[in-house]
């Protein structure tokens, strides 16, 4: 059986130090003795009706869909098709089967070799399930038999017993602090304040799994890392750490003081909780507040949608926008497919679930009047292949945006990448095969840019198993036929960004304001979160680096990571960029993680110090939460003149849920402009539109440049366009390169700390004025009750297992 999220191997190392990994451990054997049982007995529905559904999100069909139209109570119904006809043991979502096939098995043999086989399995099941009590339970039980069998424990099996041991303590500390009584210091690293855990017997029980670990295998990073953090999480950091296994605070040092981005999501009643997902922040209803839309992967988890209320509340409009039933979606993408001036939305499915995950992606149309349709049959974009990435762009240059796809290729399950065009009418047809971008492989991340400033966009496609591709795009084959065959060549090995190998999120961006797009690719590949460890401690290690690309403006990138300050493990997941100090450099956030319960490290932000490097701003500014980071989204959700971050928050197994974030931005200083862009033979809402904005300064003048987008590979920021402004005095000229017309709209008189509307050709940009408010400064009074009057309280996604 090939599970999806195999059972992560064992590493530890002996008394000198050195490393060992295990090639086969007690659970991966179980894994494939159990194949056909398992399956026997997943078929079957569960006697609890809990068992296969989080009590977060829909466990049936929405019993009244009559107000909805046709096409989105079709999506729905598809979808709850779908996912129940994909029960199967090698999905995330069945670890709770999957414990109660194994404890069948287990009390049906009285055979205690038998029984030693399948408890470490059965114990790290009921741990992925939501159950760290019984996964401890059954680890006592097999340290029993053990015992009275008088067996001495192998390698494998004490490294296996006790880290498994030390994660259930450690997931048993979380869900009675970090969810029950959760606060905004919540798993924030270094954890202090209201991080430390009031109620401390599964700190207690994981520092005593990991002592007991470390005291036999001294070099075992993963588990020197978990035991930094236990401490951290009972308030005894770092004096309380053993001297020989503590991890100096220096490490995770901020390179610059920043004040607190104080989280505020629970006091407005936007901190979702559920698994890994996307978020769009932008202004669906045209009200000049930017909103939010937020997914969540797991097949019956409720895609739902908040308004801006402009006065520092949020109300929830899942159910009145008409979006009940659409669920699922690891990431979310906006453009204004049909160029109606409102934003419609792309929701993806099927990431990761290679032959469980051949689910549809949805396009919802914005009508304009609050709610969305699912038109994805009608807008010929059905299809059923496994992606979490995608990019609007209009590669033909005809005004209607077009959408590349990027989907998971498994050498046993084939899916090529997707090319629609826009047919002009709301429809598409897909032509990737004939404009030679029918890609094949695990792509992870898909953006789009002008990398070499001809006038036509590019796509960068980032692949979790080989060679990255840079897509240029070299035009129509035939002159004669613009609407004809495209030509598109992969120019990758050329200009120097096939690297790197084992990636995931990937980013256009001008990092250093020289008017020609750079390239962040982030790596996705490490051993396990020991990893991490070695790199804050500077030692060896085989995780994969992160690459900053900057565009030599010749078609060809120099790989400037090293000295830019990059060069650092990220294992990046979601990620988007944005200027938290209004200083017109692009700063850059990332969510960190993978499936392991293990991989607690924090997400992280970069502070780009004026081009000349980026500064780690992790631990000062509040922005470090350990649990796993998804969708990211930079905006200024309170009009106030900087950028707040919302920020998805969960893992991917079914009982690895966590709370979304807000982090308000607190003022640093800097002036700013914000432009709202409306295109009128360009694609309405300026996707691809390249600004510069000319400024007076002390220093003398100085450009800023932007180009219009939702940002990274993985989350939405708006796509109206906040630019900071730094110290100018005044502006001197914004300069605007629409994407249709090739022409350059030049524009005078504008003023510093406004917003503006601009409308393709028009001689003059129209000021407008946006009501303001201060997000909350006071990041938990609500917590834990969590009863806000804006949305309804948000259950934890827990999963019952039956016994």
């Amino acid at each position: 059986m090939r599970a999806v999220f195999p059972f992560p191997h064992p590493r530890a190392a002996d008394s000198s130090g050195r490393r060992w990994r295990a090639h086969a451990s007690a659970p991966a054997l179980v894994c494939a003795l159990l194949c056909s049982s398992l399956t026997t007995a997943l078929a079957a529905p569960p006697a609890n009706p809990e068992f296969c559904a989080p009590s977060s999100t829909l466990t049936s069909a929405p019993a009244d869909l009559t107000e909805q139209p046709a096409s989105t109570q079709r999506m729905a119904a598809r979808l709850r098709e779908i996912a129940e006809a994909s029960i199967s043991p090698e999905s995330p979502y069945e670890y709770p089967r999957r414990a109660e096939a194994l404890r069948q098995i287990i009390e049906r043999t009285s055979d205690s070799a038998e029984r030693i086989k399948f408890l470490p399995t059965y114990a790290h099941d009921l741990l992925r399930a939501g159950e760290p009590e019984p996964a401890l339970a059954a680890l006592a039980t097999l340290e029993q038999l053990l015992t009275a069998e008088g067996h001495t424990m192998t390698p494998v099996q004490f490294t296996t017993l006790h880290t498994i041991r030390a994660l259930a303590y450690l997931r048993l500390g979380e869900q009675e602090n970090c969810l029950l009584n959760h606060n905004a210091d919540s798993c924030l690293f270094p954890i202090r304040g209201g991080g430390v855990h009031p109620l401390t017997r599964g700190s207690r029980g994981a520092v005593d799994a990991l002592t007991t670990l470390l005291t036999r295998y001294p070099g075992d990073l993963r588990a020197r890392w978990l035991l930094n953090i236990a401490h951290m999480t009972l308030g005894e950091y770092p004096d309380g750490v053993p001297a020989q296994w503590r991890i100096d605070p220096q490490h995770f040092a901020s390179a610059r003081d920043l004040p607190r981005f104080p989280d505020v999501a629970g006091r407005l009643g936007i901190d979702v909780d559920d698994l890994a997902g996307g978020v769009i922040m932008d202004d669906f209803d045209r009200d000049g507040f930017l909103d939010l839309m937020v997914s969540a992967w797991g097949p019956y988890s409720q895609l739902r949608t908040f308004r801006n209320n402009g006065n520092g509340t949020f109300t929830e409009r899942t159910a009145a926008a008409g979006l009940t039933g659409e669920t699922g979606g690891l990431n979310l993408i906006q453009a204004d497919y049909n160029n109606d001036g409102f934003v419609d939305v792309l929701v993806l499915r099927g990431a990761w679930l290679r032959q469980l995950g051949h689910y549809p992606n949805s396009l919802l149309r914005n009508n304009g009047n609050g709610t969305f349709t699912d038109v994805t049959a009608e807008a010929g974009l059905l299809s059923f292949h496994p992606t979490q990435t995608a990019a609007w762009f209009d590669f033909d240059g005809d005004g209607h945006l077009d959408l590349f796809i990027g989907n998971e290729s498994a050498p046993d399950d084939v899916h090529p990448c997707e090319l629609f065009r826009s047919n002009g009418d709301g429809t598409f047809t897909e032509c990737a095969a004939a404009n030679g971008v029918a890609a094949v492989g695990y792509v992870k991340g898909v953006v789009t840019g002008d990398y070499n400033n001809d006038g036509r966009p590019d796509l960068y496609l980032s692949r979790r198993d080989g060679a990255n591709l840079l897509l240029r795009n070299d035009g129509p084959a035939d002159a004669a036929c613009p609407r004809g065959t495209w030509r598109f060549t992969d120019m990758a090995r050329e200009a120097g960004v096939t690297e790197p190998y084992g990636s995931f999120s990937c980013w256009f961006w001008d990092y250093d304001n020289d008017g020609w797009l750079d390239l962040m690719v982030t790596g996705y590949a490490i051993q396990d979160v020991g990893d991490i460890a070695a790199d804050y401690l500077g030692l060896p290690h085989p995780g994969e680096y992160a690459r900053l690309y900057r565009n030599r403006r010749d078609g060809t990138f120099a790989d400037v990571t090293r000295e830019q300050g990059l060069h650092q493990v990220l294992h990046t997941m979601g990620c988007n960029f944005g200027d938290l100090d209004n200083d017109g450099w692009l700063d850059f956030y990332v969510g960190t993680g993978d499936p392991d319960f293990a991989t607690l490290l924090p997400n992280r932000m970069f502070r780009n110090d004026g081009g000349r490097g980026f500064q780690d701003v992790t631990a000062s500014g509040g922005f470090g939460q350990l649990q796993k980071g998804h969708g990211i989204a930079f905006g200024d959700i309170d009009n106030d003149g900087d950028e707040d971050i919302y920020s998805v928050v969960g893992g991917a197994v079914n009982a690895d849920n966590y709370r979304n974030q807000l982090f308000a931005n607190p003022g640093l200083g800097g002036h700013w402009l914000t432009l709202t862009l409306e295109g009128v033979r360009s694609n309405r809402l300026a996707l691809g539109t390249r600004i510069k904005v000319v400024v007076a300064t002390p220093a003398g003048e100085r450009e800023i440049h932007r180009a219009v987008g939702s940002g990274g590979s993985f989350g939405a920021s708006p796509l109206q366009q906040h630019i900071g402004l730094g110290d100018a005095s005044r502006i001197l000229r914004v300069e605007i390169f629409w994407p249709a017309t090739g022409q350059i709209q030049r524009l005078e008189n504008l003023a510093l700390d406004r917003s503006y509307l601009v409308r393709e050709d028009a001689a003059a940009a129209i000021a407008v004025e946006v009501r303001s408010f201060r997000l909350p400064t006071d990041p938990s009074p609500d917590h834990p009750s969590h009863q806000h009057a804006s949305a309804p309280p948000v259950p934890t996604p827990h999963f019952a297992t039956s016994r």
